[in-house]
């Protein structure tokens, strides 16, 4: 029996790539293609398909996140694989929130796309991005309820994507400039970054501006 998809994205051409790159796999059928999160539904509820290959970034009705929470709740036995250009742990962390199955990157190869199905439809989960090993390990194990990072270094992180300084961040928090200190220190041993302007280009990146 061959495993059913639904590829859900608002650009057409690449609905109509990766469709191209499915159709030549063996073992799997697609049963439709929708442009937003709504259509996305409302194909889902019809066809009930094994694995829905989702976007995220959808500006016109619901995005992928908002959709894939709906068909989840509807739908016990569908798998969905978030299929996407953000590689942040921000999104990351969202979609084990949602305990969605799978997230790969739109330029995985069709191989890596096939693996994935394979892997959710044997009940396993399947996250591949540029997120370093270590760090996806330890948000999957959390189940994506909270970033590696403590409370407290992501309100220190924040304070230093805004420009405080140790003294500044200090004063806010109540506590030394030395303790500031040793958690950007750990901070950066946890997220495998080489100095403080990566960890502020990583804040900036991941949004943790916009998490408070």
């Amino acid at each position: 029996m061959k495993t059913t998809i639904l590829i859900v994205d608002d650009h057409v051409l690449i609905r109509k790539g990766i469709r191209l790159l499915l159709e030549g796999l063996s073992g799997l059928e697609i049963t439709g293609e929708a442009c937003d999160g709504t259509e996305a539904i409302l194909l889902a509820e019809r066809h009930r398909p094994d694995v829905i290959l989702m976007d995220l970034s959808m500006p016109d009705g619901l995005d992928g996140f908002a959709a894939s929470q709906i068909i989840l709740s509807k739908l016990k036995s569908t798998k969905i694989i978030v299929l996407t250009m953000h590689d942040e742990e921000i999104y990351v962390r969202k979609a084990l929130q949602l305990h969605i199955h799978g997230y790969l990157l739109k330029n995985s190869q069709a191989n890596e796309i096939q693996e994935a199905i394979r892997a959710v439809m044997s009940g396993e989960r399947y996250y591949k991005t540029q997120i370093p090993e270590e760090q996806l390990s330890r948000l999957m194990k959390v189940e994506g309820t909270e970033s590696v990072l403590t409370l407290r270094e992501r309100e220190i992180l924040r304070l230093t994507a805004l420009g405080y300084t140790n003294i500044q961040i200090s004063q806010q928090l109540s506590i030394s400039p030395k303790t500031v200190e040793n958690h950007k220190s750990n901070m950066m041993q946890k997220l495998q970054l080489k100095d403080k302007h990566d960890l502020i280009k990583y804040a900036i990146k991941n949004k943790f501006i916009d998490l408070f």
